[in-house]
């Protein structure tokens, strides 16, 4: 049996100013804006290449804006991701690499290059760098 993680809901406090945030500057793919009633709305991005998807929403749940940390995306190269991240406005620390706990100066080893930033309302992303196609 397959367990597929497809959706991870964000609270967020303003699902416009988030929609912008997350299509126009990371760049993540509009799936769907559904406006259910005045009061309830859902709105579905995914990362480029990914099987996973984020739900932005209004009107359901009881979620804290900003409480969630720690969701993670992988690319290939930290580096452009850096620099996509940059250019299109988004805060992010600069990249990081550790050798088991410790930070280094050069790239470290294998999965061991990061970048991190956090949405408007707050909450937590990191960017890890996977090893290419050998």
């Amino acid at each position: 049996m397959d367990w597929k993680l497809e959706v991870v809901v964000l609270p967020v406090a303003d699902v416009d100013r988030a929609k912008a945030f997350y299509a126009d500057r990371v760049g993540f793919t509009v799936d769907h804006d559904t406006r259910i009633s005045d009061e309830v709305r859902v709105l579905q991005l995914t990362p480029p290449g990914s099987a996973c998807s984020i739900v932005l929403q209004s009107g359901l749940g009881e979620g804290v804006p900003g409480s969630i940390q720690g969701l993670q995306l992988v690319v290939t190269d930290i580096e452009a991701a850096h620099a996509h991240l940059i250019g299109n406005g988004v805060e992010c620390s600069p990249v990081k690499h550790f050798e088991g706990s410790e930070q280094v100066d050069g790239p470290g080893g294998d999965w061991n290059s990061f970048i991190f930033f956090s949405d408007p309302d707050g909450n937590g992303w990191s960017v890890q760098q996977r090893p290419g196609p050998a």
